[in-house]
């Protein structure tokens, strides 16, 4: 078994283990941060299939931004959401039984798809897919609105959430 082969088995399985920790977490900080990790476990393995575009993205979008909102909103909002609930559901066995049937399903669907494993020379002949991508992140005539849209709403929900958790103080907030 070479190393990078062992890598990925080290990756996907810390990765598996924090996606379920994830999920299973009572505390809600805890869980953020599991996710983190799981996200960092998918960065990874976009390094090892040399994706270094989706890796780079992975990193500053999912860890970077939403990840560290999520854990600024659980930090803030702590107070006004007091744990009550039990946090396992009752028929969590209907939820593993719906999850193995959806794998299966789509495991047998990829399975037979010729898309699923592309010609690598082919896919290194056009790097300037990538480069039209960024252009088009950033090209008025393109994808910058709805770029600019999706930042100026996570700044709104930090901004909601910072206000939210600001006490009361002599009748003003």
């Amino acid at each position: 078994m070479s190393a990078t082969q062992v890598i990925f088995l080290v990756t996907a399985g810390v990765t598996l283990g924090a996606a379920v920790m994830t999920v299973s977490a009572r505390k809600m900080m805890h869980a953020a941060l599991w996710l983190v990790l799981a996200l960092t476990g998918i960065a990874v393995l976009f390094v090892l299939l040399q994706s270094s575009f989706f890796a780079v993205a992975q990193v500053l979008i999912y860890i970077g931004a939403i990840a560290i909102l999520i854990i600024f909103s659980v930090m803030l909002t702590r107070r006004i959401v007091q744990e009550q609930y039990p946090s396992v559901n009752r028929f969590w066995w209907v939820a593993i039984l719906l999850a193995l049937m959806v794998f299966i399903g789509l495991a047998v669907t990829l399975s037979s798809w010729r898309g699923l494993y592309p010609d690598r020379q082919a896919v290194n002949e056009h790097p300037e897919d990538i480069a039209a991508l960024g252009l088009a992140l950033v090209d008025p005539a393109g994808f910058v609105i709805p770029f600019e849209v999706a930042s100026l709403l996570l700044l709104a929900a930090l901004v909601g959430a910072i206000f939210i958790a600001i006490e009361r103080k002599g009748g003003r907030r």
